[in-house]
């Protein structure tokens, strides 16, 4: 037996000024975080590296055009993990309060 599921379209995201423009770094930052990371790696990453540059391209590409010529479909990556990271920044420091042995 097939089941289909069909999700509803998210509904706009609400314009306010400078957003699109704000939308077109965050799509365009995201990608050259990934370029830097794998640059960054102590040990060569033999064709590794060029894939990584030509896939993150791509994606920005795509990213930027949303964000620039549909921005009411555009949701920030920036906020979506930014939030969980400072969730486990918040947890990490936490944990780090609590297992402080006195003296």
């Amino acid at each position: 037996m097939w089941l289909w599921l069909v999700r509803e379209a998210p509904a706009d995201v609400p314009y306010w000024p400078g957003r699109r423009w704000l939308a077109c770094v965050d799509a365009v930052g995201w990608p050259c975080v990934w370029i830097l990371m794998v640059h960054q790696a102590p040990e060569p990453v033999g064709l590794f590296g060029p894939f990584v540059g030509a896939t993150a391209l791509l994606c920005a590409l795509g990213r930027l055009h949303r964000a620039f010529f549909a921005n009411h479909h555009y949701r920030f990556t920036t906020w979506r993990w930014g939030r969980i990271a400072v969730a486990l920044m918040l947890i990490g420091a936490l944990l780090k309060l609590m297992l402080m042995t006195p003296g």
